[in-house]
């Protein structure tokens, strides 16, 4: 174990070396072995992917290493992360050899014979280097993509094309995150809350969870067996949002009433839980006499409008969200008094406003009035 160990260290060195003008002094015999030693522990990784001992002493090891480098982004350039990383080590390193103008012609020259090795016969147990450096590119380009912000105002965020596009890759690489390792899309989408643009990362995460199924891939329709269900992408976002109060409460409070009403109806799970918010931000209000109105004691609080508004657009939605509407704000209602008349229960008043809305709304299609519906 120690001797592995020492192997892990000594990559990790050699990684960061990669990206240093020390590459200028390599020839083509160095990179070989610096192939040769990645391909290596590619292999550590796959044997002892679920060898729970081991896997955990490399874990400790390359965290340590991580944390003592300063991570991602900070310090001197990072090795290997975690142990996932152990198994694209290849690819890590062809990438930044790659991309050093410092490493000399031959070394370069050597490194694209071994990237691409010309015609012959591929092994199709494993994913070829070539191929990983362009899913590796693919990702980078993903998360390049996601950064943008969608400046433009469009009220039907879903039909946006850029925000369209974006959704479609977050899905994608959730899948492909996915399929590497079982927690991988709940730290993907961590790391991208911590360092993409909130608010715009809170709609694209709104329009992935409105998109259809994503289709196979050409090898997934012939091994139906290798790729998991196609709303995998959609279920780890309902995960990561239900596991995350703080961010599914910026994801309520951010996000347009028209839209989390969809969202809501397209993934039962989050409905409860939005509910909830609603609920929370409905007890937060009192009545001022004086303005004849609900209002918030602090700045932050969600204004009656708002409220009203979201609570509206529920109502609108199909059954069985309608039903769970108006059947949480009666219970809300009884808890509170079950009063008939306005400026003393919220929740009276959020059924008499919603009533009253459908009244109108109702007169003006021309339909009998029911006031005993909304």
């Amino acid at each position: 174990m120690e001797s592995l160990l020492q192997h892990l260290d000594r990559f990790s060195e050699l990684l960061a070396v990669s990206c240093t003008t020390h590459v200028s002094t390599w020839d083509p015999a160095t990179v070989r072995r610096a192939l040769q030693w990645a391909r290596y522990l590619r292999h550590i990784h796959r044997r002892f992917g679920r060898h729970g001992r081991i896997r955990t002493a490399l874990e400790r090891r390359l965290h340590n290493q991580w944390r003592q480098e300063g991570g991602f982004g900070r310090g001197p350039v990072p090795g290997l992360a975690n142990f996932q990383a152990l198994g694209r080590c290849d690819v890590l390193l062809s990438l930044r050899l790659l991309e050093n103008r410092a490493l000399g012609d031959a070394a370069r020259h050597h490194l694209l014979q071994q990237l691409f090795p010309g015609p012959g016969v591929p092994d199709a147990s494993e994913e070829t280097l070539q191929e990983s450096l362009a899913s590796l590119a693919r990702r980078r380009s993903a998360v390049h993509l996601l950064r943008l912000n969608g400046y433009r105002e469009n009220p039907n965020l879903q039909e946006d094309s850029l925000m369209k596009t974006q959704a479609e890759l977050l899905l994608e690489r959730l899948q492909d995150v996915g399929k590497a390792e079982a927690e991988g899309p709940t730290r993907f989408l961590s790391s991208l809350w911590e360092c993409l643009p909130k608010n715009n990362f809170l709609k694209v995460i709104a329009v992935a969870l409105l998109q259809p199924p994503l289709s196979p891939r050409p090898q997934e329709e012939l091994e139906p067996g290798i790729h998991k269900t196609h709303g995998e992408g959609s279920q780890a976002l309902v995960h990561w949002l239900l596991g995350n109060s703080e961010v599914f409460a910026a994801f309520c409070r951010a996000l347009p009433a028209g839209l989390l009403t969809l969202v809501t109806s397209r993934h039962p799970a989050l409905s409860p839980v939005y509910l909830g918010l609603l609920t929370d931000w409905g007890q937060r209000l009192h009545y001022d006499l004086q303005k004849g109105i609900w209002v918030g004691t602090e700045s932050q609080d969600v204004p009656w409008e708002e409220l009203h508004d979201r609570f509206q657009s529920l109502c609108q939605a199909p059954p069985p969200l309608k039903d769970e509407v108006l059947t949480s704000l009666e219970t809300c209602k009884a808890q509170d008094g079950d009063f008939e008349v306005p400026g003393l229960s919220i929740w009276t008043d959020l059924l008499l406003a919603l009533r009253s809305g459908a009244f109108r709304k109702r007169q003006i299609l021309g339909f009998s009035p029911d006031l005993s519906s909304v």
